[in-house]
């Protein structure tokens, strides 16, 4: 994992962040030091889903994470 751009994590405390992660490429939302939402995301092929506050509970990729994997993801978004 690798951060795309000046801020940090810490930095960017209520904001938007881009990683890069084996080719894809994501754009997270910092919501108090908590991941919040993945604003948009992109596969190495090209697709991409871009986040929607209309859309239906459940559709938002973070929202499939168990508590466990969501914690080890803050801890690395923290430590880039």
């Amino acid at each position: 994992m690798r951060r795309i751009g000046e801020q940090n994590w810490a930095q960017v405390r209520n904001g938007l962040l881009t990683v890069e992660v084996d080719g894809w490429v994501f754009t997270l939302y910092n919501d108090g030091d908590a991941l919040g939402h993945c604003d948009r995301c992109y596969s190495p092929a090209g697709e991409a889903y871009i986040f929607d506050a209309a859309h239906p509970y459940g559709s938002n990729p973070v929202e499939f994470m168990s508590q466990w994997e969501r914690q080890q993801v803050e801890g690395m978004l923290r430590h880039l």
